[in-house]
């Protein structure tokens, strides 16, 4: 029995890790399209923070359950700053590129960062990523490219915007890896805190008067959401490689191009379409190769694929 335990473990924390990253990239994208919606109405500062506070008293009674010392006892504070910092610069430029552009296209250069991260991995986080699966990450950047159909539209302010916080957003999700001590509420206490910061620094410059009591509403789920998101990535990154659940992102892709259409009137081009597919049948395939593989490391020693 205990036998059969062990063997089974690994393979359904694998299971696990790729399950909660898609759950968490469908409440980003849910986040990302309702984001969209507001800004079109309220300045940017201002749906940052009232997104941060709703957020924030939410995570409040979790944070008081674990105590005071679970936020200032931090491991490593200048990686937890730096942390906090690039995911402040990554959701405020991921918010002034949607006022601009359209949702699938900003999300085309947020999809970026899991190539950046997949990349870094083995140098920074030691990782260990073989052959078949650079092939898939390989296969996912392909449909990026054909998606995103590289035109003088690329050297746009809110394009250049775009880049900068795909790669703030693939910093975030190496750190949450490194970070792995850190509990999943104190990670995403600081960073809602750090963003609650600057949205209070800019919101005096564009507050817009809100309108009904719907749209308040509209932006404190934007923030319960946003943090239900954040956790359920953190979470992911600790339990499976990042190589690994880093490439399921991809399906931000597919949610972009559905709620596009559905909330925005956008019509996904062919391109669109083709690339779309191939980002997803790259992230599937990252979910059933890691399964294949743990399957065999219950009896076998790890090997690289």
């Amino acid at each position: 029995m205990t036998t059969i335990e062990t063997r089974a473990g690994p393979a359904a924390s694998a299971l696990a890790g790729p399950l909660i990253m898609l759950l968490g990239m469908l409440m980003f994208a849910l986040n990302d399209a309702m984001g969209k919606w507001l800004v079109a109405s309220y300045g940017l500062g201002q749906v940052i923070l009232i997104r941060s506070l709703a957020a924030l008293v939410i995570l409040a009674p979790f944070l008081w359950q674990a105590g005071l010392r679970s936020i200032t006892s931090a491991e490593q504070p200048w990686m937890q700053f730096a942390r906090v910092a690039f995911s402040t610069m990554e959701v405020f430029c991921f918010y002034y590129a949607v006022m601009y552009l359209p949702l699938a296209d900003v999300m085309t250069y947020w999809l970026a960062a899991p190539i950046y991260v997949a990349a870094a991995a083995p140098l920074l986080l030691g990782e260990t990523v073989g052959w078949r699966r650079w092939c898939a990450i390989a296969a996912g950047f392909v449909g990026v490219i054909i998606t995103l159909e590289p035109s003088k539209a690329m050297f746009t302010l809110p394009a250049l915007i775009s880049i900068v916080g795909s790669g703030a957003f693939a910093f975030m999700l190496l750190s949450g890896r490194g970070l792995r001590n850190t509990p999943d509420k104190t990670l995403v206490f600081f960073q809602v805190a750090g963003a609650a910061l600057a949205g209070l620094a800019f919101a005096p410059f564009d507050w817009a008067p809100i309108s009904s009591g719907l749209d308040l509403a509209l932006l404190g789920l934007l923030g319960i959401v946003a943090m239900a998101a954040h956790m359920l990535v953190n979470r992911a990154l600790k339990i499976s490689d990042a190589a690994t659940v880093a490439p399921l992102q991809y399906t931000l892709l597919l949610w972009a191009v559905v709620f596009g259409w559905i909330f925005f009137g956008d019509v996904p081009r062919l391109g669109m379409l083709v690339g779309a597919a191939l980002i997803v049948a790259s992230g599937l395939f990252i979910f059933f190769r890691e399964r294949q593989v743990n399957k065999r490391d219950s009896v076998l020693p790890a090997v690289p694929e």
